[in-house]
């Protein structure tokens, strides 16, 4: 399956007793392929991956595979910034149905562009299936520069990058270094539009979480060039996309899918449930677009 347009970074859901919610997992990834979704992200950093065993992780991936049944890609997450870590996590989710592999740059390590390609390599060379990787020196304190990226998409199965460094400088840069058949994607929603127009291929998307059919359907304009649409859709559902970052990811965008009823409003430490003022504007915002309209028919 080719690798493009809208894939949903997924929530994790958990119980009120802070266990894995499997049922709301299920009908979550059900929800998000049949509203048509191009691809689904499980176990990255807005599925709150840190904070679970290896035996939780594991899981969500295997639930994804289950109820997606090959219906869309599955681009399943394994960082780590301990390199043989990293190794071996990949190893595991390798051995699954998945097609991509999505891995960060190591946090808190703060590697050098060196230090980050030769974890890249060590994490390429150890496994045969393909790789994303994912560039948010927002959290994890290290840019992966465009010069290191050209040097990394040499390696076979390094196909793409989820460019999330915030620079649109970079990001051209990087459309402008990189082959044609490298794939780079957006990491941030409110510039999905920049990014398809300097030649990425879509968006890693938190928000499509709450409004899959939506933003995969802007992505797809976007692609065929119908900027009309594409842009009619933005401009609505940005003021939705900015509330989703008011407080850290995926805070905001769990407390709106429990609005909506689809989970339960459930987080681990450190995760917390979100500022009331924020989820005020949370509501207004979900409000304004339809979000809670639906909740009515989900927990009917």
């Amino acid at each position: 399956m080719q690798l493009r347009g809208c894939g949903t970074a997924l929530v994790t859901p958990f119980k009120k007793d802070g266990a894995l919610d499997e049922a709301a997992l299920r009908s979550l990834v059900e929800w998000q392929v049949t509203s048509g979704i191009d691809f689904l992200v499980p176990c990255g950093t807005t599925g709150e991956t840190p904070t679970l065993t290896e035996a939780e992780w594991l899981r969500v991936i295997d639930i994804t595979i289950e109820v997606v049944n090959g219906r869309v890609p599955i681009v399943a997450g394994a960082s780590s910034n301990n390199t043989d870590d990293a190794v071996a996590k990949t190893k595991k989710v390798a051995a699954r149905k998945i097609d991509t592999i999505l891995t960060a740059s190591p946090y808190y390590n703060k590697p050098t562009q060196e230090g980050q390609f030769q974890h890249f390599q060590a994490i390429a060379r150890a496994v045969n299936k393909p790789l994303m990787l994912y560039n948010v020196p927002g959290r994890t304190g290290a840019n992966i520069e465009p010069a290191t990226l050209a040097r990394l998409a040499k390696i076979d199965n390094i196909i793409a990058v989820k460019e999330a460094s915030g620079s649109m400088v970079q990001i051209a840069e990087v459309l402008n270094l990189l082959p044609d058949d490298f794939l780079v994607f957006s990491g941030d929603d409110a510039i999905t539009l920049p990014v398809i127009s300097l030649g990425g291929v879509g968006i890693v998307s938190v928000a499509s979480n709450v409004v899959p059919a939506e933003l995969s359907k802007m992505t797809r304009a976007a692609l065929n060039n119908d900027w009309a649409t594409a842009r009619k859709l933005h401009r609505k559902y940005l003021p939705l996309v900015q509330a989703l970052f008011i407080e850290s990811n995926p805070m905001p965008v769990k407390a709106v899918l429990a609005m909506m009823g689809r989970i339960e409003e459930s987080y681990r430490l450190p995760m917390v449930p979100v500022k009331m003022q924020t989820k005020e504007r949370l509501k207004i915002v979900a409000e304004e677009v339809g979000l809670l309209l639906e909740a009515a028919v989900v927990r009917s």
